[in-house]
């Protein structure tokens, strides 16, 4: 039983929580089914703004959208018309008007969307409410405004029009052209731009003096004699030629009145109204749905969220400073695309290792700009205006580049001003020897040039290189002067050398006699009768330069490294050696030859002597 009871409690409680699920559900469809704003226009009335309240009824769906717009001058019949394409009454639908302002402000949408198959696809078809033209307290620039939303937002635009096509209803159409041109005059089959409205021409008259409706729109859009040059009828006729860009995008439709008594049509049954607009309502049902298609931008379908996004875009470009234009809503547009260029762009440069040359910097610029242009042309939004989005990413390019210039100035004069310091090192190096050599030095500054030309590049190389070799040309006039120099002490050294050598240690009587020769030579002689120059260029000196440099220094030995490195690690303890030698030389030494000089000598043999004991 107790498991009986905890089962029944458990079906209890989820039959509950269904039913509280269903409701809630019910609740928020039912909460859906009404209209919402959209867009709303400031306290002005000049521009528009997000209406946060239908945004969020929008934001829900999931699945592709395409959106039905109705536009036309005010008290036209647009909401009875979006009602009866719900099947809606004028109470549960869209709000309709009998007064001489309007109803509807700015932008409303039905909150629950139509969902019908299109090729398969599931897709929500969202209705859209627009404000009348032409009605009181509101300017042109406004009007323009509702009109370029609808344009481009709509997956079908119908044009409301009662009785017949005036100037004024071709003239307000030049928007929509503009943005046809610029958004949907590209080469067929790219996925880049958005599809256009399909503009619906809907014109509620009675009768048509024998003309199909398709006749009278073509006749209206015919250019009109302009014999007096009238700049208002060429306007009006460069919109005429331009709707040709809409092509196949435009159809025409006519629906008579639906009853003479238009301000009870809210509180009419469809058989109190006239039985030929019944049928001609049924067949534009039909002719809407066949002309549904989910709204696309850059080749892709809008859900909820997305389309509230590009709605926000489409605001942004409109309410662009004081007039509403096609070029500042390709620059929204084009914004993203901008973006993604120039992170190829810097992508490309990125790759380079700095510093390098000027002209590879150049030529890498180049090829980064060529494929950045490349995917610009391919994706960009618009053709006329898009010179303009061309040029800024011209710009922003050129600035990228300029700081990549720049950086490569920094790092090639920090690499340059490091291998000159090196080689500056070694030249300060090479004046220090200790046994000079000019072979040494000539194959250091070789080296030290030939790195420096390969490692050194960029712009800052060419100051560098005036540096360089200013630096260079002194080390060398100084290192000369001061081997030389060098040179000559060192011959006087050894010299005197030899003649230690020959007079202490090998008691030598000629190399002692050709030492002091030499010694007297050098301090004598070449004071006496060669000047310090002179010198230096007699061919005996050359002589003993080329002895010198063939004792001191070749590529296998170096003698002032190996003296060097002998001074530096062995001088010490051979001081100390030498020292106790000394010591030892000057204690024990002498003490020995001491006391052999005290002590006699014993020569004879104990055994072999003859004296005789005396014991």
């Amino acid at each position: 039983m107790g498991w009986r009871r905890c089962a029944l409690a458990i079906w209890a409680a989820a039959a509950i929580v269904w039913t509280l699920a269903a409701a809630v559900g019910e609740s928020d469809a039912g909460e859906l089914e009404r209209a919402f704003p959209i867009v709303e226009p400031d306290y002005g009335h000049t521009k528009l703004r997000l209406s946060k309240e239908g945004l969020e009824a929008i934001q829900r769906i999931n699945t592709p959208i395409a959106a039905v717009s109705v536009i036309g001058p005010y008290r036209s019949g647009k909401s009875f018309l979006l009602n009866q394409l719900l099947s809606l009454s004028c109470n549960k639908g869209f709000g309709v008007g009998h007064m001489r302002d309007t109803k509807t402000k700015g932008i409303w949408v039905w909150g629950t969307p139509v969902e019908i198959d299109v090729d398969g696809s599931k897709v929500s078809v969202l209705y859209l409410d627009t404000e009348g033209f032409e009605s009181i307290g509101k300017s042109n620039v406004y009007d323009d405004r509702i009109f370029a939303l609808a344009a481009v937002l709509s997956s079908v635009l119908v044009y409301n029009l009662p009785e017949t096509i005036r100037e004024a209803d071709i003239s307000r159409l030049s928007f929509a052209v503009e943005l046809a041109e610029e958004f949907y005059g590209r080469v067929k089959g790219q996925d880049v731009a958005f599809e256009p409205a399909k503009l619906l021409w809907l014109i509620q008259r009675d009768f048509l003096q024998g003309k199909s409706v398709q006749q009278m729109v073509d006749e209206a859009l015919q250019r009109v004699p302009n014999s007096n040059g009238d700049k208002y009828i060429d306007e009006v006729n460069q919109i005429r030629d331009s709707l040709a860009v809409m092509g196949d995008n435009s159809t025409a439709f006519s629906m008579p009145q639906p009853h003479l008594q238009r301000t009870k049509l809210c509180d009419m049954e469809d058989q109190e109204l006239d039985p030929l607009y019944v049928e001609r309502r049924d067949a534009l049902k039909q002719l809407v749905a066949s002309m549904i298609k989910p709204k696309l931008v850059q080749g892709r379908t809008l859900n909820g969220k997305e389309f509230v996004s590009f709605l926000g875009q489409i605001l942004e470009a409109l309410n662009k400073g004081e007039i509403p234009s096609t070029g500042s809503l390709v620059e929204v547009f084009n914004k993203g695309i901008l973006e993604r260029c120039l992170t190829l762009y810097t992508e490309k440069m990125e790759r380079v290792s700095l510093p390098v040359s000027v002209d590879k910097l150049q030529q890498v610029h180049d090829l980064a700009e060529d494929e950045a242009r490349k995917l610009f042309d391919k994706q960009h939004f618009g053709k006329h205006y898009a010179a303009q989005s061309f040029l800024n990413l011209d710009e922003e390019m050129k600035k990228v580049f300029r700081s990549f210039g720049l950086a490569n100035e920094y790092q090639s004069s920090k690499l340059c001003e490091a291998r000159f310091s090196e080689c500056e090192d070694k030249m300060d190096h090479l004046q220090a020897l200790k046994l000079p050599s000019m072979a040494k030095f000539n194959a250091v500054f070789l080296h030290c040039n030939q790195s420096f030309e390969m490692e050194c590049v960029g712009p800052a190389k060419g100051g560098y290189e005036h540096r360089m070799s200013k630096m260079l040309a002194r080390s060398s006039a100084l290192f000369i002067r001061e081997y030389n120099n060098k040179l000559f002490n060192w011959l006087v050294a050894f010299s005197l050398i030899m003649v230690v050598i020959g007079r202490f240690i090998i008691k030598l009587f000629l190399l002692e006699i050709a030492a002091w020769v030499m010694f007297i030579f050098l301090e004598t002689y070449t004071r006496l009768f060669w000047s310090s120059d002179s010198l230096y260029y007699n061919p005996v000196w050359h002589i003993i330069v080329s002895s010198w440099e063939t004792i001191v220094y070749s590529p296998v030995l170096d003698l002032d490294s190996l003296t060097t490195l002998f001074l530096s690690r062995w001088a010490i303890p051979i001081v100390i050696m030498l020292s106790f030698l000394a010591i030892y030389w000057r204690c024990i030494g002498i003490r020995s030859r001491i006391g052999r000089s005290l002590l006699p000598l014993y020569r004879g043999s104990y055994r072999s002597s003859s004296r005789a004991r005396t014991d």
